[in-house]
């Protein structure tokens, strides 16, 4: 991830957690400058061994550098591009600074970007606010209209914590149907309450989601997801799921046995290991003195991917969701295993009960793709077991015995099922 304007931002989102990195850097105008970038384009092209290129543009707010300078990348993509080889670019962005001069500029280039949007009014409003503590969504909204009429492919990341998190549905069918994202992401607020900004210590901020509210909020989105729009909306973790579910590398760092591929540079050149730990502990070097290539393969950089496997806990070795979890992002293992082993990840219990709760769906729809059939036929088989399900218990009371015959109350047995 490349931060040509470091933690620069016009936003002041209370949870942002990269606002704080402008610390590590006083005194300095966060401005990449041209010959910086130009060199950064050189070696991360000749470093790529593969016929696809993504450069990730990031912040911060990474559109402040100005249009002129990502006109300036794109020449210099072009320029060090290798035979034969196709580049991409994804720009993650708050929204708030586009204009039609950026959504053609993104058109004409064919760049990916990425929203940020946690949900309608004060879902959203209640923490991302501009430098004067007013509401932004109505400027998000505006930049999203433009890159619809510029026909500017875009996705949707929605942050989901204190304020959202009891509100699961109302953020999905917003983000659907009154934004049209096709493409949403639903990452976890869990926010470290220390002065120093860095990943340390293990108490939260009230902002933060809880890992039981976090399973909650995308059970619940997963249950209308399922029932009406798979193939429709594709949200991150449900295809990451069904990946898994077919016996494939989940291809999110966050749930890979192993990670350190996703590496950041911030404007000066300096490069991390990863975007949240940008800080000295997890400092590689500058690519102005080593070069990228070496940087990224060096062996610091190696021990840190590991690490993430080397230290799981034997809870969750042993747990029957690892296929899947592999214990999280190691930014978030800050809680003790019952056994009083550290490393279980904060969010640990909402990912049991979310993977736990998707199983026999996802097994559904693995078997159907590896039958050749569409994995949106799951929508046909639920709808089909709900009719048979109400025609099952017509005329049941709510407190009559379960027909089932376990002896519970309809209403706390199968008239409890949704």
């Amino acid at each position: 991830m490349l931060k040509p304007r470091g933690a620069i931002c016009n936003l002041d989102c209370e949870y942002c957690y990269f606002l704080s990195k402008e610390k590590l850097y006083p005194g300095s105008d966060f401005r990449m400058p041209e010959n910086l970038l130009e060199d950064y384009t050189r070696q991360y092209i000749e470093a790529q061994q593969v016929p696809e290129v993504t450069f990730a543009w990031q912040g911060g707010e990474p559109t402040l550098m100005g249009l002129d300078s990502f006109r300036a990348a794109v020449s210099y993509q072009e320029k060090y591009r290798k035979p034969g080889m196709r580049i991409h670019n994804t720009l993650q962005t708050n929204g708030t600074t586009l204009t039609d001069d950026w959504a053609q500029f993104f058109h004409e280039h064919d760049f990916l970007i990425g929203v940020s949007i946690d949900g309608p009014g004060d879902l959203h409003d209640g923490y991302r606010v501009d430098k004067g503590g007013r509401p932004t969504l109505a400027h998000v909204l505006r930049g999203v209209t433009l890159l619809k009429e510029y026909g500017v492919d875009f996705n949707v990341l929605a942050c989901v914590h204190a304020r959202n998190a009891r509100h699961p549905l109302e953020v999905y069918r917003f983000l659907r149907d009154e934004v049209e994202a096709q493409f949403i992401q639903f990452i976890p607020i869990v926010e470290r309450d220390n002065v120093t900004g860095f990943q340390e210590g293990t108490a939260v901020t009230a902002r933060s989601v809880t890992g039981k509210q976090y399973g909650q909020f995308l059970s619940s989105v997963f249950d209308e997801w399922v029932r009406r729009d798979v193939g429709r909306v594709f949200v991150q973790i449900f295809d990451v799921a069904l990946a898994a579910w077919l016996g494939q590398s989940p291809g999110l760092c966050i749930f890979e046995e192993t990670c350190g591929g996703a590496l950041a540079m911030e404007h000066n050149s300096d490069v991390y290991s990863c975007d949240h730990f940008v800080e000295p502990a997890h400092k590689l070097g500058n690519m102005a003195v080593v070069p990228l290539a070496e940087l990224a393969n060096s062996p610091q950089q190696w021990r840190f991917g590991q690490a993430k496997r080397d230290t799981l806990p034997q809870y969750c070795r042993d747990c029957e969701v690892r296929f899947i979890c592999n214990g999280g992002c190691p930014k978030n293992r800050i809680l003790t295993t019952p056994d009083g082993e550290p490393g279980l990840n904060y969010l640990c219990d909402g990912y049991k009960a979310f993977f736990t709760h998707i199983d026999q769906p996802m097994r559904f729809m693995a078997s159907e793709l590896a039958q050749g059939r569409p994995p949106a036929n799951i929508m046909l088989h639920l709808a089909r077991e709900e009719m048979e399900r109400q025609r099952r218990f017509a005329g049941v009371g709510r407190n009559d015995p379960c027909p089932c015959g376990s002896g519970r109350k309809f209403k706390h047995c199968c008239g409890g099922v949704s």
